[in-house]
This record gives C-alpha cells, structure tokens and sequence, in this order.
C-alpha cells in the first residue's frame, strides 16, 4: 500500500505540474492576445493617473474601438482609459472599478448607463461566471482574493472564483489564438440599414421579461449608488449619460421612463450630473448594427457633445 501511495503521489505531482505549465503558458499568451478585457487594460495600463476612467456596457465600447480612444485623447488632450464590458451590469463595473483604484487614480468617471443592466442578474452577477471575461482575465492574487470576496458578499456563484483560480476557463479557451476583440469592433466602420425585426430580437435579449422587475431595480440601483459612493469618498468626480440611440429602437425600450425618473433620484442625491443623448442622432447612417454608434456616429458624438463633457471637468 505504501508504495502504490508513492505511485500515486507521484502521478498526482507529474499530472500537477503538467497542469501548471499549461497555466502558465495560457497566461503568457493572454499577454500576447490581450485587448478589450478591463483586467488586462488594467494591467497593462500606460500610465498611472488618467483624467478619465470610462465604464458601462457595450454602448460605452465603440469609444475604444481600433483608433478611436487615441483620437478623444488627441482632441481633447486628456488621458482616457475606457474599461467597459460587454454586458456589464453596475455590479461588475464597481468590481472593476474598484481593481482599477488599487493600482491606479482617475479625477473624473464616465459612467454610460443602459437600463438593462439593472433589471437582471444576467447582466451583473452572472457576468463574474463569464467564461469569455474569466479566460481573458489576467492571474492576480489580489483579483482572487476579491473575486473569493464578491462570491460571498454578493451571492455569486463560487464556481466563478474558482474557475479563476484553477486557470480552467483560460486553459480551455478555444479561441485563446484569436485576439480579444469584441464581435462589434469588426463592423465599426459600417453603416447599419435598419431593421424591425432585428431591433425587436435586440430587446427580447437585452429585456428577456416584458415587464421588468422592479425589485430587481432597486436592488442594481443600490449596487449603482454604492458606486458611486465609492468614487466620490475618494474624490472622483462622477458623469453619467445615456448614449444616443435610434428612435426605432428606443421606443421599444420597457418602462424606460420609470427607470430615468429612478435613477434620477439616484443621482440627484449625491450632486452627480446626467446627460440624456438617447434621441439626438436618430439618422442610420450613425450606427452599425440596430444599437451602436460606428465610426461616423461617434466622430459627430464627440465633435457635438462628449467633448465639452471631457474637455469641461
């Protein structure tokens, strides 16, 4: 028996350290692929301070798509750092966020908020359990530690923190060769020819219940506001908006005046401004798909209003 425990130990070691080569060797190519993940933007951050952190969904990503972060920076001569990720809720932002500060200062936070992301947990708890976001997701001890914290303060699902850990989600990436782009960067340049039908699929999977809960609200509205708290206890000046959208789309958004009126409240508490551009660029010739700004649309957003926000802090 003791020598078959021997043998054992001895697989068990052999199969241990195969396993970590493979880890670490995952980890190095991450380094070589890396791109749209905010930990890896963290990690790999230029500079120490910027005067603008940006976070929010996919609305909040054309802003760093191919050139365009360079091109704010060069017209407005300010240091610009967009972390925002697909789907993202407020919950993950603040992980985020919160990351961010340990290594890094900002003076002010864009935030772009999309009401979708505070109806469900899809859009905030279940973004930890990403593979997509875990396996481009840079090996930190100090990013376990907090992802172990979340797991219990937030009700995420452990699994989540231990597929960090392990490696596994990043070990088994089948598209660990492919650059970390999102899918909308590829279309950036585009012009979107509209589409009922493919706006109305847009919103059944941004809005999967007709009726969105208003618990679930309260709930990411709390989330939210605890953000922001965050951000100003340490001085950060704090921004929201609402990115501009065409009219066909926003009108099939639920509820979406009981959501500004709420998240108004939010931020009228803590003295932060809001900006609504939902319905000042309506033309098609803006976007990419039934949603985003492409190239043109966010040249002409900057040029007619994101700029003086920048620009104006």
């Amino acid at each position: 028996m003791t020598a078959l425990r021997r043998s054992a130990l001895f697989f068990m070691a052999i199969g241990l350290l195969i396993y970590g080569g493979v880890h670490y060797a995952s980890e190095r190519l991450l380094y070589r692929t890396g791109d749209t993940n905010p930990f890896f933007k963290i990690e790999t951050a230029e500079h120490e301070v910027y005067d603008w952190v940006i976070l929010g969904a996919s609305h909040a990503m054309p802003l760093d798509f191919a050139d365009f972060n360079a091109h704010m920076e060069q017209k407005t001569g300010l240091r610009i750092l967009n972390l925002a990720s697909p789907g993202a809720g407020p919950l993950y932002n603040r992980f985020v966020f919160e990351y961010f500060l340990l290594k890094h200062q900002t003076a002010n936070l864009l935030y772009i908020v999309d009401s979708f992301a505070f109806y469900s947990r899809s859009w905030n708890e279940a973004r930890f359990a990403d593979a997509k976001l875990i396996g481009r997701t840079p090996f930190r001890l100090e990013l376990a530690r907090r992802f172990w914290e979340y797991s219990i303060a937030e009700s995420i699902d452990p699994r989540a923190a231990l597929a960090y850990v392990t490696g596994f989600a990043k070990i088994n990436n089948r598209e660990r060769f492919k650059r970390d782009i999102w899918e909308g960067e590829d279309q950036f340049n585009r012009t979107y020819r509209p589409s009922t039908s493919a706006t109305r699929k847009r919103i059944a999977y941004l809005y999967p219940d007709n009726a969105p809960d208003r618990a679930a609200l309260a709930r990411y509205l709390q989330k939210f506001a605890t953000f922001v708290d965050t951000a100003q206890r340490t001085g950060i000046a704090v921004f929201v908006i609402k990115m501009p959208m065409p009219a066909q789309f926003y009108r099939l958004l639920p509820n979406e005046a009981a959501f500004d009126e709420a998240l108004s409240g939010v931020l009228t508490e803590r003295q932060v401004p809001i900006r609504d551009f939902s319905l000042t660029m309506d033309e098609s010739r803006f976007y990419f798909d039934t949603d985003h700004l492409n190239r043109l649309g966010l040249t002409q957003f900057l040029d007619r209003h994101l700029r003086v926000i920048l620009a104006g802090k």
